[in-house]
């Protein structure tokens, strides 16, 4: 497959084979993390035991999903909101085009959020009172994770203002501010995975924070450039160097932080322990899958970074748009296990 758009200077979403190319690279990131996320939950859904009143099949598969929108849709808000940063503002009248597009967008992907997150709350609440209705605001009321959804609907309203403000106003409304909130509104999430029921909290929940920004900025990130600046070769030239030092980082980040918090997980269990419930539980074979989807990922990003980025740098035909969908791809197979991750049981 070649690379999308040919020519230099041209600008984001201006031909058919752009708009093929947008909807390759957030089709392959939804319908891979859709496919892991349905695939984990099934394979690790606890057996029914008898007399014990479960949630039915919506609540089971519909909570992943609705969780697994969220994060998507916050991921997306982050990269839209971080490249201003990554195109720079040396050429505004060659940028503002794709950057009025990533401020529109990023409205729709911050309302996309508080939506999730209100399905997540309600599915929550099924889930922990089954076979009765719903009632999301006593789950709030009792449950930190309840507590984390408002908090981080509340974000994604907020952020909302400020990108709404952004496509009236333009930059004067700064980047890193609508970043911030952004990333504020991750993170309460990791307050309902495992991570907040074992003795070293403060350890614990620095580590998945870092964890969850570092993914979003990783994978927002190359979402914003795949999808605006894969048809534009000068504006690609200018931020693809700046991305791919943040991707460094955040891959550093993220591999660490994400091995130390499962084999924590693991090793705090007490009804199993390393290195053998890596292999004996669901949860260890979770972990171990996505850390070799992470090592796929790091081998993706090597590649754009030591054999395209030259050639995009010089402004020259590239395989850009293919293997960053190809990274996508297998982000999407990433977050899904993740998903899955922070409801499967350790034993």
């Amino acid at each position: 497959m070649s690379a999308v758009g040919q020519e230099p200077g041209v600008r984001a979403g201006a031909g058919p084979e752009a708009v093929r190319a947008r909807g390759i690279a957030v089709g392959a990131l939804c319908a891979a993390a859709a496919v892991a996320v349905l695939a984990a939950t099934w394979w690790t859904l606890p057996r029914a035991a008898p007399g014990i009143v479960v949630p039915g099949a919506l609540v089971e598969y519909g909570l992943p999903v609705a969780r697994l929108v969220l994060v998507l849709c916050a991921l997306a808000a982050v990269g839209l909101s971080l490249l201003p940063r990554l195109v720079g503002f040396e050429e505004p009248e060659r940028s503002e085009a794709v950057l009025a597009r990533a401020r529109e967008w990023a409205v729709v992907a911050a309302f996309g959020w508080a939506m999730a997150a209100l399905a997540t709350m309600i599915l929550s609440a099924a889930e922990v009172m089954p076979g009765r209705v719903p009632d999301p605001a006593s789950y709030v009321e009792v449950i930190g994770s309840g507590q984390g959804l408002v908090i981080s609907a509340a974000c994604a309203l907020v952020f909302a203002f400020f990108a709404l403000l952004a496509v009236r106003f333009g930059e004067k409304v700064p980047a890193e501010l609508r970043v911030l909130v952004a990333a504020f509104g991750l993170l309460p999430l990791p307050v309902s995975g495992h991570a907040s029921n074992w003795y070293w909290h403060d350890l614990s929940m620095v580590s998945m924070e870092l964890h969850v920004i570092g993914a979003s900025a990783w994978t927002g990130g190359l979402l914003a450039l795949a999808v605006l600046l894969a048809a534009n070769r000068d504006l690609l030239a200018r931020a693809l160097p700046r991305f791919s030092r943040l991707a460094t980082a955040a891959l550093l980040v993220v591999a660490l932080s994400g091995l130390f918090n499962g084999l924590v997980e693991l090793a705090l269990s007490p009804t199993t322990s390393l290195p053998g419930s890596l292999l004996t539980t669901h949860y260890g074979r979770l972990v171990l899958i996505k850390t070799a989807l992470a090592a796929l990922i790091a081998l993706f990003g090597a590649h754009i970074r030591w054999r395209l980025l030259p050639g995009v740098q010089s402004q020259r035909p590239t395989a850009f748009a293919t293997w960053a969908t190809l990274e996508l791809t297998t982000m999407g197979l990433a977050y899904g296990v993740a998903v899955a991750l922070t409801r499967a049981p350790v034993a």
